[in-house]
């Protein structure tokens, strides 16, 4: 339409899609920015720092490494403590023991000493054999018996005194009374109730019984050479 009652008409200058959508992000971007600025802002103005919680964080991380390595580090120490502590314990241990064996050998050793100062020598006399210090005792083992005696040759000792040892032990069993022979009669060798010495000579071993078995007696026998009938006999002492 032309003329007076023709509408107005404004002509723009045309504006191409892309720089209208580079002035959106770029409109996005400012927008982002001033937020962002806003936020760190409200956080300082709160008394929050994320560069210095960073920074606390990290030197708390470096702590912690330092007191792990050092909690490790005396771990290792006392683990070696303990067993430095536990082979003193034992070489300790071990000194006591032995000077327990010392002790009991050095007063064995005592009484021996004592008991041959008071041997005599009967000159002109026939040698004889004596039984001293014979002992019966239950072992550390249940049902096993330790014994032991010393054996001498008075007089001349003009030979070595040769025979062998019996030993009767006498038990109840059950409420019955029974006789066990050391050594039994199938022991063929029995080397260690033979006897050779020209002085003395110490004999110790052991024997077991059965369980509930008690020990009554026992009875050592002195045979010389090949005889049968015992030149001497003694009781023990039980203890």
């Amino acid at each position: 339409m032309f003329g007076i009652s023709a509408p107005r008409v404004t002509v723009h200058t045309a504006i191409p899609w892309y720089w209208r959508w580079l002035a959106f992000i770029a409109l996005v971007a400012v927008v982002m920015m001033f937020s962002r600025t806003a936020y760190d802002f409200g956080r300082k103005f709160a008394g929050y720092d994320q560069s210095e919680a960073d920074h606390e964080l990290l030197r708390l991380t470096t702590a912690n490494a330092k007191y792990e390595q050092d909690v490790a580090q005396l771990s290792g120490n006392l683990a070696q403590l303990e067993r430095q502590m536990q082979i003193e314990r034992a070489t300790y241990e071990d000194l006591i023991k032995q000077m327990r064996s010392l002790t009991e050998e050095n007063a064995r050793l005592k009484e021996d000493l004592a008991f041959f100062q008071t041997l005599m020598p009967s000159g002109g006399k026939e040698g004889g054999v004596a039984v001293n210090r014979f002992m019966v005792q239950n072992d550390a083992l249940p049902g096993e018996f330790r014994y032991r005696l010393l054996l001498t040759q008075t007089g001349q000792r003009s030979k070595d005194f040769q025979g062998r040892l019996q030993f009767v032990v006498n038990l109840q069993q059950d409420g019955k009374k029974t006789v066990m022979t050391l050594p039994a009669d199938d022991d063929k060798d029995a080397r260690g109730f033979k006897l050779n010495f020209r002085f003395y000579q110490r004999v110790e071993g052991t024997f077991r019984v059965t369980p509930g078995t008690v020990v009554k007696g026992m009875q050592v026998r002195v045979l010389e050479g090949d005889g049968k009938e015992p030149r001497l006999t003694q009781q023990a002492n039980l203890s």
